[in-house]
């Protein structure tokens, strides 16, 4: 089994999937409202909304929507994204590149339990924790 991260947006999926696409590297594939075979049923101001976007580098899944639900979008701190880096350096550049325009809330730095680890709130509003275990 894997989990994989599901983010919802209001609107501005494309911007933040392909900032996301900067920060992690990867393969990037979007699919709007007005390509699915649905497209009729939607209000036409939906049709440029983003209905799927995939990420993915390697073992990396991170997928998208600007479908939010009836009851809207409830934002909160119950979700985070865990990033698991393979390497000093690139625990170091991700927590650079996510963290521009968002909120550093804790610096990456060795922690009790071994390993590097940070955490931030992105410019979305999304909370990732970064680690590195070292080899």
């Amino acid at each position: 089994m894997q989990i994989s991260a599901y983010l919802t947006f209001t609107g501005n999926c494309r911007e933040a999937m392909h900032f996301y696409q900067q920060c992690l590297g990867g393969e990037l594939s979007i699919q709007t409202v007005g390509e699915s075979p649905h497209f009729m049923k939607m209000p036409k101001a939906m049709r440029n909304a983003i209905l799927h976007a995939t990420l993915i580098n390697e073992s990396l899944i991170l997928m998208a929507s600007d479908m939010v639900p009836e009851i809207g979008l409830v934002s909160g701190n119950a979700i985070s994204l865990m990033l698991d880096c393979s390497s000093e350096a690139q625990i170091k550049q991700c927590y650079l590149d996510l963290s521009t325009g968002g909120t550093q809330t804790h610096p990456i730095q060795y922690s009790y339990w071994g390993s590097l680890f940070g955490d931030l709130i992105d410019k979305y509003g999304n909370h990732w924790l970064l680690q590195y275990q070292g080899s």
